[in-house]
């Protein structure tokens, strides 16, 4: 059988000849073939041109004409009767063909013409005026007379969730309408793959069932506005859900514009303003096909949970990976052949000038003969630890040195959720929970609603120019100025295909401190504003600068035989830099200038 008359089946995860193949046409008029596996008995279904539909009639529906939205009732009253039979006769016969007038003189000048048709009793019925139809509706369309352009007022706005329009709706003042779209207006079908495989994987959409008032309200906000305004997320799914917000309210794009701020202020949000464009469509793709693989992996992975495992298990494209690094990593502790080795450290003295100890301190063994030590079971150590107790002890080097701690970068969203798990326990939804409501803006009194973070969904740490200058300008008169580098820090982010579409997490505004804002926030929102707030001062501040110091000691039975050499070293910080407000809990040495 030909390729024409093949799909993919879903369930059998291959693509197999269509049992019981039939020619039809969809209701835009396109020509698919539909039918079921041979092997499995699920329903397939594939779009084009086979030679069956030469016999099939080709239905006058125009490809792709969007459904007309719900008119009136289409039926016509009978007209009124009147007093003549003649006249009578004529009015009823006109009712039946007579088309929705233009307006009110258009239909005072068609009864004036036809006097037999329509006497003047008769025309000043109201009940002798026709309902609008579809029918009347193309008529006049199609009639000489040009309807009357819809006014229209106000500007609308439109955000995802309620929060952030009372927030954004606070700095645009009057002459702006805020809405929420509550989240996405529309999917994919729950039902089915709702993605066509055969034909450049094109989604097909629909407005949830809990969605379709909200997409009311906002179709009729839409069409009462004179310049609408998508104030979605600054991402790839909030430029989407602009999108769709366009095509579920059938928006008329010349009216459309697309704003973005990444911080929830009011200069940020004026600025936006008045920088509109149109949604990138670039940016829509690829949510897109971040959203098509979703379905297309998680689907086929779910099923083969459903019948492997059990029934209303679910997996997807990131954890289904994220779950196999795990096991790999598990594996790979488990084929770990475990060694015991020894270490030995010797607790010494220093005698002072009087011949009294001085405090003690610990040196360990690094070295015998010159050669790093392997001291693996008990049996190596003891033959040592009988020599070491009974030899003397010798410094033979004393190296004084200066490093230097760098500040960890602003948070980026995924060590946030990192940091805000080490100190507080907080599982990833409950950091984001958090992170939103501070985004969105909290209620501060007689300042009102204010976002005090900036947007928490990023993998840059890049940070703006005004922002570290008022960071800079803030550390200076609280810390000093020897606690300001010379210069502002950049940092670079090193996340592998980072977009860095976005600033760093940090406060939208330096001088509100986390102790100003302890009884007004949640114990959560004031927690994780705190790690915020501290994080980002802090790697706008100067570096940690310490003391080191590394003593080498050798040991042996006599002056002249020392075949054993032990090291101590430690450090003492010499100017305390970032670390007078903040230290998180990685590697030290990780960010030291040796």
């Amino acid at each position: 059988m030909s390729d024409s008359t093949q799909a993919y089946c879903f369930k059998c995860h291959e693509k197999r000849d269509i049992l019981n193949a039939t020619a039809v046409y969809t209701e835009n008029a396109k020509p698919a073939t539909t039918g079921t596996c041979p092997v499995c008995g699920t329903k397939m279904f594939r779009m084009g041109m086979t030679a069956a539909h030469d016999g099939v009639p080709k239905p006058t529906a125009v490809a792709n004409a969007k459904p007309a939205r719900k008119t009136a009732a289409s039926k016509t009253k009978p007209a009124v009767k009147a007093k003549t039979k003649t006249s009578a006769k004529t009015a009823v016969a006109s009712s039946k063909v007579a088309a929705k007038p233009a307006n009110k003189k258009a239909a005072a000048s068609d009864a004036a013409a036809d006097t037999t048709a329509k006497p003047k009793r008769a025309a000043s019925g109201a009940a002798d005026k026709p309902k609008k139809t579809a029918a009347a509706k193309k008529s006049k369309a199609a009639s000489a007379v040009p309807a009357a352009p819809r006014k229209r007022r106000g500007k609308l706005v439109i955000v995802e969730s309620p929060a952030k329009a009372r927030t954004v709706g606070r700095y645009l003042g009057d002459g702006y309408v805020v809405k929420a779209s509550k989240g996405h207006v529309r999917d994919l079908l729950v039902t089915q793959l709702s993605v066509d495989v055969n034909n450049g994987f094109e989604p097909k959409y629909r407005v949830p069932n809990d969605k379709r008032d909200t997409v009311k309200d906002l179709q009729r906000a839409v069409d009462n506005a004179e310049e609408i305004f998508l104030a979605t997320d600054p991402d790839r799914e909030g430029e989407a859900i602009a999108w769709h917000l366009m095509a579920a309210t059938e928006m008329d794009e010349s009216r459309a514009r697309r704003v973005v701020f990444h911080e929830i202020t009011d200069a940020a949000v004026k600025h936006a303003f008045d920088n509109p464009r149109a949604v990138d469509m670039n940016l829509v793709n690829a949510q897109q096909a971040r959203r098509v693989l979703d379905r297309i992996v998680g689907y086929g992975i779910t099923e083969l949970l459903w019948d492997r495992v059990r029934n209303r298990l679910s997996a997807g494209r990131v954890q289904s990976v994220a779950l196999r690094f795990v096991v790999e990593r598990e594996q790979e502790i488990g084929a770990f052949v475990t060694e015991e080795y020894c270490t030995v450290d010797a607790l010494l003295e220093k005698q002072g000038k009087n011949g009294k100890p001085i405090q003690p301190f610990s040196a360990r063994l690094v070295k015998y003969k010159g050669e790093d030590l392997a001291l693996t079971t008990q049996a190596d150590v003891l033959p040592h630890l009988d020599i070491l107790e009974r030899s003397r002890y010798q410094v033979v080097e004393v190296k004084r040195g200066v490093r230097q701690r760098k500040p960890s970068a602003p948070f980026t969203t995924s060590t946030l959720q990192q940091e805000a798990s080490r100190r507080f326990g907080f599982s990833a939804k409950r950091t984001m929970k958090a992170a939103q409501e501070l985004y969105e803006g909290i209620e501060l009194g007689k300042e009102g609603v204010v976002g005090l973070i900036t947007y928490m969904r990023t993998d840059s740490t890049t940070v703006s120019e005004q922002a570290q200058k008022d960071a800079r300008s803030y550390i200076q008169t609280r810390f000093g100025k020897d606690s300001m580098p010379e210069r502002a820090p950049i940092y670079k982010t090193k996340a592998k295909g980072a977009q860095e579409a976005h600033e760093a997490v940090r406060p939208t505004l330096i001088t509100r401190e986390p102790a100003r804002l302890q009884s007004i926030l949640s114990r959560d929102q004031y927690r994780l504003y705190t790690l915020i707030w501290e994080r980002f001062v802090a790697s706008q501040m100067s570096n940690a600068v310490y003391d080191t110091l590394r003593v080498e000691i050798a040991a042996g039975l006599t002056a002249d035989d020392t075949p054993y050499l032990l090291r101590v070293s430690g450090r003492t910080i010499k100017f305390a830099g970032f670390l007078a407000l903040y230290e998180d809990a990685r590697d030290e040495d990780a960010n030291e200038d040796r």
